[in-house]
């Protein structure tokens, strides 16, 4: 395959389907390099390989405003970039499921949830039942926001699959509107507590920096400190506890960027303890001794997943205009691996 034809163009697109349906569109940044276009979406695309990629340009199924092109085709600034089939995309049908949610407050506007870890939000590839959503289907059923067709319904913000912690939800449309609109103005108030690798050197700090799609790792979020890619994001952060090797921290949002804290905290140096996907499931500070290693690895069987919670939520009622706060418990997880470093600095200070 030729890596310097960028112009290489299907000539004939007689050879495509006479009707199509897009099912992925992307909007190349103005600040992007040139870059093969199977590589450009592999980054942007979690549940695709490079092959798969490769195999629908070839079938004349990737478009560049509206033109079909071969896998080596290099994506410029601006250019939009689609993915055709000839079949429309799956519709996803919210199923309600009696899925049992933990509700801190709810009245006939909203309601508050503590997720658990191990939730997914809202369905999609691989997870289209056992979802919050389905969860929320069932619980707002009969209510005139909820909507089958919706992949959303009532909802105004979102945390991780394996993040714990507190999320509202509307159940009018005014109610939503007034919230998306808080989260949007960043006038809504959260905070996280996250145990991270490291012993931090300020009490307190602040990040900033742009979030995007790792241009390498399509299923990370990196900082790009010149900002030429991925969007503005603020976090800051706050020391509770020191534990030796790890940092019990406080983590205010100022955006609400995806993988916020993950990535800012690994950006800094201080990677999520036991977060798989930024390399936190590794070893990355203390000793060599296989006593230590055993005990690291005691902790993150009880935590099997990133050590964050979303403890804290605030926002102004959409229907009283009263400011309304809820704080959470750490999960029990959380509480035990914390306890364990307790024990372990504790042992060594004797």
């Amino acid at each position: 395959m030729n890596e310097d034809n960028d112009t290489d163009q299907f000539d004939d697109l007689e050879e495509l389907q006479t009707e199509t349906y897009e099912h992925f569109r992307f909007v190349v940044d103005a600040g992007q390099k040139q870059l093969r276009i199977d590589k450009f979406l592999v980054n942007r695309m979690e549940k695709s390989s490079r092959n798969k990629i490769q195999e629908a340009a070839s079938a004349g199924n990737i478009l560049v405003d509206g033109v079909a092109v071969k896998p080596n085709y290099k994506v410029k600034p601006n250019e939009t970039v689609s993915i055709v089939m000839a079949y429309p995309r799956r519709e996803i049908e919210i199923i309600p499921q009696d899925i049992a949610l933990n509700i801190v407050y709810e009245d006939d506007y909203l309601m508050v949830i503590n997720k658990n870890p191990g939730m997914v939000v809202h369905p999609g590839h691989g997870n289209y039942s056992g979802t919050l959503v389905n969860a929320l289907a069932y619980h707002l059923q009969g209510l005139p926001l909820f909507n089958a067709q919706d992949p959303r319904p009532g909802l105004v913000h979102r945390i991780d699959k394996d993040t714990s912690g507190l999320l509202v939800v509307a159940k009018t449309e005014h109610a939503k509107n007034h919230l998306s609109k808080q989260f949007f103005d960043k006038t809504s108030e959260r905070t996280y507590t996250a145990l991270v690798w490291g012993n931090m050197d300020e009490e307190e700090g602040t990040v900033t920096g742009h979030i995007g799609r790792s241009l390498k790792n399509r299923l990370q979020m990196v900082v790009f400190p010149d900002g030429e890619f991925g969007k503005h994001a603020v976090t800051h952060y706050k020391v509770l506890e020191r534990l030796g090797y790890v940092t019990l921290v406080q983590c205010v949002l100022e955006t609400g960027r995806t993988h916020q804290i993950r990535a800012h905290m690994k950006y800094i140096g201080h990677t999520l303890f036991n977060d798989e996907r930024y390399g936190g499931n590794e070893i990355l500070k203390g000793t060599t001794f296989t006593k230590y290693k055993q005990f690291v690895q005691n902790c993150f069987k009880l935590l099997p997943r990133q050590a964050l919670h979303a403890k804290s939520l605030g926002f102004v009622h959409p229907h009283t205009g009263e400011k309304i706060s809820f704080d959470s418990e750490l999960p029990q997880d959380m509480v035990m691996a914390i306890e364990k470093w307790r024990g372990y600095i504790g042992s060594r200070e004797e």
